[in-house]
């Protein structure tokens, strides 16, 4: 799976892409990152990138040209993408929509935005999906465009090391995950329940849906849960 990513910074990202999960996706050959600078789709010899909103206001907003050009280049280069726009106004991300775009039979292009925003040309001059991580406000979209790729690695077959890994995730059902435990069996007065150790797979899948619920609705209250009905004790589930 191939990811473009327009940012300002693209040194910055590409230190986090090079380490752990999304490394070991890139050796085996299943993710592949591109880092585009939007400065390099200047003109001026200051490679500016920004300038003042017309009719006022605090900070600057991105030019379109640049971003413009680096869009057009890649998609010359690579065909038509899948385009991501990082923006508190879109969508919230979701567990779900990761594995739907893990999906996507043409190439992710993530747009990283800085200063007070785009000029909206951006917006108007191609088709977006405006993702959002939370509502809250950050320096620039890299630290969201990084939440949103390793979310959708996790869904790329072969990149974990185990497939049922993301299935079994937290919020892969709707719920928060079950509580779980290592060895030491007893810790500071803090031991492991029964119900693990007892090698009774089923018991143990219910035990787990039930903390599952619990902890969702002391955590979650007020949320709608859209979890499947949970396994029986004669019927775990997978």
């Amino acid at each position: 799976m191939r990811f473009h990513i327009l940012t300002l910074f693209p040194e910055v990202v590409r230190t986090y892409l090079d380490e752990s999960i999304l490394k070991i996706g890139q050796q085996k050959g299943l993710l592949e990152f591109h880092l585009v600078n939007t400065r390099d789709f200047t003109h001026d010899r200051h490679r500016s990138v920004d300038d003042a909103p017309y009719g006022g206001g605090p900070g600057m907003l991105l030019k379109p040209e640049p971003i413009f050009e680096a869009i057009e280049s890649i998609e010359d280069q690579h065909g038509e993408t899948r385009k991501i726009l990082l923006s508190p106004q879109g969508e919230t991300f979701t567990h779900q929509r990761a594995e739907e775009l893990s999906r996507s039979d043409r190439d992710l292009l993530l747009l990283c935005g800085r200063y007070e925003g785009f000029d909206e040309r951006v917006r108007l001059g191609f088709q977006w999906e405006e993702i959002s991580i939370g509502d809250y406000v950050l320096s620039g979209g890299e630290l969201p465009a990084l939440v949103i790729i390793e979310a959708i690695s996790r869904w790329v077959p072969g990149v974990l090391g185990d497939p049922e890994s993301a299935r079994r995730d937290s919020f892969a059902e709707g719920l928060l995950e079950y509580p779980q435990y290592t060895r030491p069996k007893e810790y500071r007065g803090w031991s492991v329940p029964e119900v693990l150790l007892s090698g009774h797979h089923a018991e143990i899948e219910a035990w787990r849906r039930s903390e599952s619920e619990r902890r969702t609705a002391e955590r979650r209250a007020g949320e709608r849960s859209t979890a499947p009905p949970g396994p029986t004790l004669d019927a775990p589930g997978e």
